[in-house]
């Protein structure tokens, strides 16, 4: 519609050039029905149905006046820029949520179940938990699961944002939208079609696009009062410019006076800007839920985080073996697996996993919270914790590592030590990287634990971290970040339940891993789909680089009506100069906003 308007006036201006008014006339006013429809009817139906003075009221006006004035080409010209600006606004959105929607394309139409012998497929819509899924190379998983047969690797760079597919086996988690790339897998589905880590995502992205930002708001409430205020000058110019001179010459400055002061690029600029900020961070795994939380994330200057999950990879692995005269590591690691085979101790899976084929145990008794004994070969072996078990000569070594925040298993062979083996939850590789990133860019970081202080600050050094609070509970660690709130805007980073309510208290609440605690995600303002840290300075990067652009967009709108103005109740400009000058301004702040959609070359994208 814009187009056709456009085009309608400028052959009646080439028209009008060449001597035939008539036509001329005939294609400004199909220019000015043409654009106009494209706004007018809705300013009318606002103003009967709910009193709304709206900035279309003010176009609508500001047409009106210049057809009664005779001024038929400035009007059509009006309502061609005008409608253009609008379509504009709607380009902007599109393209903005066209990284959005894309989410919505992994997850399949349909899915392969297997039932007794046979395979059928069904709308994913219909998916339940406890089905069994056929994924085959090249498939996408349907929904949340667990790999009950097969082995292969799955392709989770459009969820995680990881370039390395990650291996599955039996036992092992798999979430919505990976892609199988080697073998087939029987998946039992843990959630169902339409409820899944996917869909969550999917959801919080809708929330994204259905609110609006602090500023976004703040320009509303600008705008609110300045309509109304618009329409009492532009009254008041024509009525005392009629009274003190010529009633066509003020009624006509009246007109630009209401063209000129309207707010439209005020209006339009920052949801434009917000919607496509958000757009393009869904691109590289950041799911900003609103534009508030867009704004306010390019304010943030002090970052608490958890440890476990966070910082650490959450997967405990053996780090250390020792071992006493006569004994070899592979003897320890092979008695402590044996028992801890059968063990539901959280550290069973990493001694089991460093010793893949432990020996069978018989006699087994665990003991909650102290170790395990057992006979292996007819030998009784014994596993626990110093505090359980003496280390004696060991006793420096694992005092030591415990030092270092490792958790140590002793292992007594007929009640006597042989070796003992630490296991620590790693830092994740590009820790230390992150925290330096967020230092450079003078954001301090403290550490929020609920481990003890002696782990918490083996973690921390390692990690560059300074600032290390341990042994809370989850209202200390809101507490906690309240406290750093007062001082500066601070956003806390954390994936569990336990997180929640700090996550909640935050100026800014990112969850680590959407695929993680539903608890988290739903306290949390940001949800990063994968769990690389890397992400945490470049979305911050990108949410000042937004930030800064709202800032230009409100002077920018700003400074068009403050300018304008003066220029059109003293005549300088006239009514087709500002409508051009408006709208123009009108457009370059709408394209300036869509630079928030540009992903920086070096930012990972999903």
């Amino acid at each position: 519609m814009p187009v056709f308007s456009g085009v309608a006036l400028l052959v009646g201006l080439a028209s009008e050039w060449s001597g035939a008014e008539t036509f001329a006339q005939v294609l400004f006013w199909i220019g000015l029905l043409v654009g106009g429809s494209t706004f007018i009817p809705d300013a009318l139906r606002g103003l009967f149905t709910s009193g709304r003075l709206g900035i279309s009221l003010l176009m609508t006006i500001s047409a009106v006046g210049a057809v009664i004035l005779g001024y038929m080409e400035e009007a059509a010209a009006l309502a061609f820029l005008y409608s253009l600006a609008e379509a504009l606004e709607d380009k902007a959105m599109n393209r903005a949520r066209s990284g959005l929607r894309a989410l919505l394309k992994l997850v399949p139409q349909t899915a392969r179940i297997q039932h007794d012998d046979t395979t059928t497929e069904i709308p994913v819509t219909e998916l339940q938990v406890g089905a069994l899924l056929v994924i085959r190379p090249g498939e996408r998983v349907a929904t949340d699961g667990i790999v009950r047969k097969g082995r292969s690797s799955l392709d989770t760079s459009a969820i995680t944002g990881e370039s390395i597919p990650v291996e599955v086996t039996g036992g092992d988690e798999v979430t919505a939208g990976s892609i199988n790339t080697s073998g087939v897998l029987l998946i039992e589905t843990t959630a169902t079609g339409t409820d899944n880590s996917l869909t969550t995502i999917v959801e919080l992205v809708e929330k994204a696009q259905a609110k609006k930002g602090q500023r976004a708001r703040l320009a509303d409430q600008i705008a609110r009062p300045l309509v109304p205020g618009v329409l009492i000058l532009a009254v008041a110019v024509a009525l005392i410019g009629s009274l003190l001179g010529d009633p066509e010459l003020w009624i006509t400055r009246a007109l630009v006076v209401l063209v000129a002061a309207s707010p439209c690029a005020l209006a339009i600029s920052v949801p434009v800007t917000v919607v496509s900020g958000i757009g393009a961070a869904s691109r590289f795994g950041v799911i900003i839920k609103s534009g508030a939380a867009f704004e306010r994330f390019g304010d943030i200057r002090h970052v608490a985080v958890d440890k476990t999950g966070t910082l650490t990879r959450n997967q405990p692995t053996v780090v250390q073996v020792l071992t006493t005269e006569g004994i070899t590591r592979q003897q320890v690691l092979s008695y402590a697996a044996s028992l801890e085979q059968h063990s539901t101790h959280p550290l069973a899976a990493a001694i089991t996993t460093a010793a893949p084929e432990p020996r069978p145990a018989e006699n087994l008794k665990e003991s909650a919270g102290q170790g395990i004994t057992g006979l292996v070969d007819g030998v009784r072996i014994t596993l626990g914790s110093p505090r359980w078990l003496a280390p004696d000569i060991l006793t420096d070594e694992v005092t030591a590592l415990e030092r270092e925040g490792v958790t140590m298993v002793i292992v007594h062979r007929d009640h006597l030590p042989i070796g003992a083996v630490g296991v620590r939850d790693e830092l994740r590789p590009e820790t230390p990287a992150t925290i330096a990133a967020l230092a450079d860019r003078d954001i301090a970081v403290t550490m929020l634990t609920g481990d003890n202080i002696r782990t918490a600050w083996a973690i921390a050094v390692q990690a560059g971290i300074r600032d290390v609070r341990a042994g809370l509970r989850p209202e200390d660690k809101s507490a906690a970040v309240m406290e750093l709130s007062r001082s500066y805007p601070t956003a806390m980073i954390g994936d569990g339940i336990n997180d929640a309510p700090a996550l909640a208290a935050a100026d800014i609440g990112i969850a680590m891993g959407a695929a993680g605690s539903d608890a988290a995600i739903e306290s949390a303002d940001i949800a990063f789909t994968g769990h690389d840290l890397r992400l945490i300075p470049q979305a911050l990067d990108h949410a000042r680089r937004g930030r800064a652009i709202i800032n230009q967009n409100i002077i920018l709108s700003l400074l068009i009506i403050i300018v304008l103005l003066p220029l059109s109740i003293t005549g300088v400009l006239g009514l087709a100069t500002v409508v051009l000058v408006h709208e123009v301004a009108e457009v370059i702040v709408i394209l300036n906003g869509l630079r928030a959609a540009r992903v920086r070359a070096d930012t990972p994208v999903a």
